[in-house]
């Protein structure tokens, strides 16, 4: 069994790839992991560490959109697991020509490989941002979808290509959409890593606008859990949708890290909302739920502690990383 796992240093590709030499998904317990991973300012080989010594991990740095490169590590290839984008919506409004590259040419590469060399499953990982915003209630995952921002639209311009190709060749492609990760491993620019470290060096914290804005919060190691039980039982063509179970304001999330430091609301710097801010993201999971028995495991104030302390006693990893940080949360 071999899997190549695009994106693999990145913060959630690096977690399951963690998990799958670890032994945490027994249909992989002795797969073969290839990571294709171009080490852009987000990736990080050091997210390898602690497995980079196993035997059944091979890294290749390279470029999803380089056709040549994609056909030779596909090769042999039973299940793609596709984490790697351009994620970050603040990058996304200032230029969005790398998030349509990547996030679009560079799926449809992967996905034309696959059907040339007859990978058996290939899941797709998207964003509930494809939705756009909801007010109340959650989304299935037959809402249509509304996109407000380049990044997101350039990840619902994937999602619809990876369904073409189950649709039109008889690819073997699910899709999933997740709610906001957070957990070890993350990148410092998105909002959970920004304000614990930020905090933990006596820095503020920037809170967009009215501070009202509604994320629900999912550990990686659940959302990963989620990502292999697509990949061990999902229906070809189905998109299934990965959420935590907790929802917060911008506020309620604000309150708890400071009360996660022991900081006060004078270390929080209000600054302007994002242009296009969506309001409210909310997934419904019943589908993941009933076909496959996903449920989220870690409860966010465990997650949430031990982020903390992960952060608090690795300061070698963020601080080398800071200066490549744009200063912005998701």
């Amino acid at each position: 069994m071999r899997v190549l796992v695009t994106g693999g240093a990145g913060f959630i590709g690096s977690h399951y790839v963690r998990q799958v030499l670890a032994g945490a998904y027994p249909t992989l317990a002795e797969a073969e992991v290839v990571v294709l991973d171009k080490l852009t300012y987000a990736g990080n080989e050091a997210n390898l560490a602690p497995v980079a010594d196993s035997p059944r991990l091979r890294f290749v740095r390279g470029d999803i959109c380089d056709p040549a490169q994609v056909t030779a590590v596909m090769r042999g290839v039973d299940l793609v697991v596709h984490f790697a984008a351009e994620s970050h919506v603040d990058r996304s409004i200032l230029g969005s020509a790398d998030f349509v590259l990547t996030n679009v040419l560079g799926t449809q590469t992967l996905l034309q490989a696959a059907l040339e060399a007859g990978v058996g499953r290939f899941v797709h990982v998207s964003t509930d941002e494809v939705y756009g915003s909801i007010d109340e209630g959650s989304w299935t995952e037959e809402h249509l979808l509304e996109p407000n921002s380049p990044y997101s639209a350039s990840k619902a311009s994937s999602d619809l290509l990876a369904r073409s190709y189950h649709r039109t060749h008889g690819l073997h492609v699910c899709v999933t959409r997740c709610s906001n990760n957070y957990g070890p491993y993350q990148f410092p620019e998105k909002v959970v890593p920004l304000f614990v470290t930020n905090l933990l060096d006596g820095l503020n914290v920037p809170l967009y606008g009215d501070g009202l804005n509604v994320r629900d919060w999912l550990h990686v190691d659940d959302h990963c859990r989620g990502i292999q039980l697509v990949a061990d039982g999902g229906r070809p063509g189905e998109i299934y949708n990965i959420g935590g179970g907790t929802e917060l304001t911008n506020q309620e999330l604000t309150e708890r890290l400071l009360t996660a430091l022991d900081a006060g609301w004078d270390r929080v710097e209000p600054v302007a909302d994002r242009k296009g801010h969506d309001r409210r993201y909310s997934v419904d999971i019943t589908k993941i739920a009933t076909e496959l028995g996903y449920a989220p495991q870690i409860s966010f104030e465990d997650g949430l502690a031990e982020t903390v302390r992960w952060y608090a006693t690795n300061r070698e990893w963020w601080e080398r990383l800071r200066s490549r940080a744009a200063l912005g949360g998701k």
